[in-house]
């Protein structure tokens, strides 16, 4: 091939400076072979070259360093997308076991919620099947009652007229019907409930302590279906009760009940008492 042939071109387009530098060098080399074998084939000395095609040599000295460079770079992202992979399948495995344990919780606090509702239903049958058997027994015990007392229809008896010192105390708590109730009153204009109390014994010369606690204590215990005009009665427990009154007979208690009130005189059975003693 004559150094005159067409060199066909192995550049690719925007190669650094430094490439070039080198493809040039390396043409160069070969442009200057081509020349000296020109020269030595014009020589009239010289033997007949045969001709023969020059291959040009390709220029691929970055070609490796590119495609190990997209090697890794594939590599890397291969890794890289595995690593995501793996995190995505684990977020999902975290969403999965979390959306379980709610649900869990919420059906163990579902059961909880039934079976407190199912006990509490329990407790409350139970309570009022207690209400009717003592509701039972009251009325019993009053229809049994004979002698001095009869039933008054309210469970409670009803004992004969008061007389002596029990007729003081009755008159005089019957006397304070519709004065005001106000608290540590004692009288004469108004009272609370235990100051009306401790009022109507001193008219039967009887010292009664202060406070509806201890005249809760005063005395001893009688049943609501034997008391007698002149019993104090109590609501809450003997020794600490929160109201007193006076039983007058005829089924019903005078008391000073509240502010709004006053002091009225009512039937047992408008506010059951929880007790009584007697004092007399």
């Amino acid at each position: 091939m004559s150094h005159t042939a067409h060199i066909p071109s192995h550049r690719k387009p925007r190669r650094s400076a430094s490439k070039l530098a080198v493809r040039a060098g390396v043409a160069g080399g070969v442009l200057s072979t081509l020349a000296m074998a020109g020269t030595a084939s014009a020589s009239p000395s010289a033997e007949p070259v045969a001709e023969t095609t020059l291959e040009m040599p390709v220029l691929n000295l970055d070609l490796a360093a590119e495609v190990a460079s997209a090697v890794t770079t594939a590599a890397e992202n291969t890794r890289a997308a595995a690593v995501e992979g793996e995190l995505t399948a684990q977020e999902e495995s975290a969403r999965t076991g979390a959306a379980a344990e709610a649900k869990k919780a919420k059906e163990d606090a579902q059961q909880k919620a039934d079976a407190e509702k199912k006990a509490q239903e329990e407790a409350d049958r139970k309570a009022e099947a207690e209400r009717a058997n003592r509701s039972s027994a009251r009325a019993t015990l009053s229809t049994k009652s004979s002698g001095a007392t009869s039933s008054d229809g309210s469970g409670a008896s009803v004992a004969a007229p008061a007389t002596g010192s029990a007729a003081a105390i009755v008159n005089f708590a019957r006397a304070q019907v519709g004065k005001a109730y106000v608290m540590g009153g004692t009288g004469p204009s108004s009272f609370d409930c235990s100051g009306l109390v401790q009022a109507a014994y001193r008219q039967a010369g009887i010292s009664l302590p202060r406070m509806s606690q201890a005249q809760s204590s005063a005395g001893t215990s009688v049943s609501l279906s034997a008391l007698q005009p002149g019993d104090i009665l109590y609501w809450g427990s003997k020794g600490s009760a929160y109201h007193v009154a006076i039983y007058v007979g005829g089924g019903k208690f005078v008391g000073a009940q509240n502010p709004s009130t006053g002091i009225v005189e009512r039937s047992l059975s408008y506010d059951r008492p929880t007790g009584a003693v007697r004092v007399l």
